[in-house]
C-alpha cells in the first residue's frame, strides 16, 4: 500500500471538496482520500464509501501523481463522428439545396464527404444540424367544379 503523507492544506482542501464539488464521484473521490488522511482503515474506507478496492488504489495513484486538481478532473469519453470535420460544408450546403427525404441527404454527403452512412446515422446528423423533416399534407384531388357550383345554390339558396 502506498504511504502517503497529507499536509494541513491538502487535509483541508479535501475536506472542502468532498462536499462542495459539483460532480458526485468527485466527491467520493475527496471523501476516501479524506478519510485516508484520517487514518481509517482501507477495508472501512471501501465500506463507507462503496467503492471497489481497484477504484481506491486508482483514486491513490492519481493523489500521488497529480494531487488533489487530478482528483477533481473527469475524462469523459465522447466520440466524435467523422462527419463533424464536414459540420460547416454540409450545414451551408442543406441550407441552400434542403433534401427531400433521408436518402437523398445520406446520398448527397457521401459525395461531399465520401463518407456512407445509414438512414438513422444521417437522421441523427441532419437534427444536430437543426434540421427537423416537414410535415406534409394531403393534395386534394381534382374537384368536380359543376358539382360545386350546384352545391354553392343550393346552399345560398335556402336562406
Amino acid at each position: 500500500m502506498l504511504k502517503i503523507t497529507f499536509s494541513d492544506h491538502e487535509i483541508e482542501a479535501l475536506r472542502y471538496w468532498r462536499f462542495h464539488h459539483p460532480d458526485p464521484r468527485v466527491q467520493v473521490r475527496m471523501e476516501a482520500l479524506y478519510l485516508r488522511s484520517q487514518g481509517v482503515a482501507n477495508r472501512d474506507i471501501l465500506r463507507l464509501c462503496g467503492i471497489s478496492k481497484a477504484s481506491f488504489h486508482r483514486y491513490l495513484h492519481m493523489y500521488v501523481t497529480g494531487g488533489i486538481e487530478q482528483l477533481k478532473h473527469l475524462d469523459h469519453y465522447r466520440p466524435q463522428s467523422e462527419l463533424a470535420k464536414h459540420q460547416p460544408t454540409l450545414e451551408a450546403y442543406f441550407q441552400q439545396h434542403p433534401p427531400a427525404t433521408v436518402a437523398e441527404a445520406a446520398a448527397k454527403i457521401a459525395d461531399l464527404t465520401g463518407i456512407v452512412r445509414k438512414p438513422t446515422q444521417v437522421r441523427q446528423f441532419l437534427k444536430a444540424l437543426g434540421m427537423h423533416p416537414r410535415k406534409v399534407g394531403m393534395i386534394p384531388a381534382k374537384a368536380d367544379v359543376a358539382a360545386q357550383e350546384a352545391f354553392k345554390k343550393k346552399a345560398w339558396s335556402r336562406g
